[in-house]
């Protein structure tokens, strides 16, 4: 593909504002930006949650990714006109299988907690006690949990993707070279910024338990704890939110594959077409 080096590199850079813009827009920033508003943040200074979202993608290294394009120019063509097999639609099932069972394991409730004592014998054992959900420490492993297993499928994910394009023409298979360069230079921005939501995740959990407890004193009420995961109660809502924010996560996420996959797809009409 003759001057791909500098017609990737232009489309890249000019090609941030779009990408930018659907970041901004998509699930996550929206409810991040919704839970900031919820919980009474100062107007004056507000949290920019797509600009800490797009950060990473305003300071890639320019001259580590020049040499990165240069390398890829230089990629052999297919030998004798012959361009490798590559079935686009075995490929986009393969992604929607995943997708379905990252959904689903996003989407799983956390454990009940333990009895306060177990017995080896068959008598029961004290009831769990209710109280400990009380504390944010009850949910953070489950959610780290899950973002750790969603993290490390997504990689997988996302490498499988790049090794079918790498079968292809020559233009997937510098796509999906670029797509590694580009995966490796992000890498450490995006992890930093994952590990920035257990934080909104916890102001998101003080402020529905504060909400609880308010409502309760302006009623003249006493707090029932057996009542929270019913219908209604905070700690219901609390586990929605939990589950929102890992699949908000795993959208924006997904998105790197979701290009490779539509480039794939592209390729494959325009070879149809020919």
């Amino acid at each position: 593909m003759p001057g791909f080096a500098q017609g990737t590199g232009s489309l890249l850079f000019t090609g941030m504002n779009p990408y930018h813009r659907r970041l901004n827009s998509s699930r996550l920033v929206a409810l991040l930006s919704q839970w900031t508003q919820a919980g009474g943040a100062p107007t004056a200074s507000p949290v920019d949650v797509a600009e800490q979202m797009g950060q990473w993608l305003s300071t890639v290294d320019a001259v580590t990714l020049g040499r990165s394009l240069h390398a890829i120019e230089t990629l052999p063509g297919e030998a004798g006109g012959q361009r490798p097999g590559l079935d686009v639609g075995a490929l986009e099932a393969v992604f929607q299988r995943a997708r379905d069972e990252l959904t689903r394991l996003a989407s799983s409730r956390p454990a009940a907690p333990k009895p306060a004592r177990e017995r080896a014998d068959n008598t029961r054992a004290d009831a769990p006690d209710p109280q400990a959900e009380a504390d944010f420490a009850f949910h953070l492993p489950h959610y780290l949990g899950l973002q750790k297993q969603l993290d490390a499928r997504l990689q997988a994910l996302r490498a499988q993707v790049r090794q079918a394009l790498a079968r292809g023409p020559l233009a997937l298979r510098q796509l999906a070279v670029l797509d590694a360069v580009m995966e490796q230079m992000a890498a450490p921005r995006e992890q930093r910024l994952w590990a920035t939501l257990p934080g909104h995740l916890e102001r998101r959990f003080a402020h529905l338990r504060q909400a609880h407890l308010q409502r309760l004193q302006a009623l003249g009420q006493d707090d029932d704890p057996q009542r929270w995961r019913q219908g209604g109660g905070w700690l219901a809502a609390f586990e929605r939110d939990l589950q929102a924010l890992l699949l908000a996560e795993l959208q924006v996420r997904l998105q790197p594959v979701t290009g490779l996959l539509e480039a794939a797809h592209n390729e494959n009409m325009e070879e149809l077409q020919e």
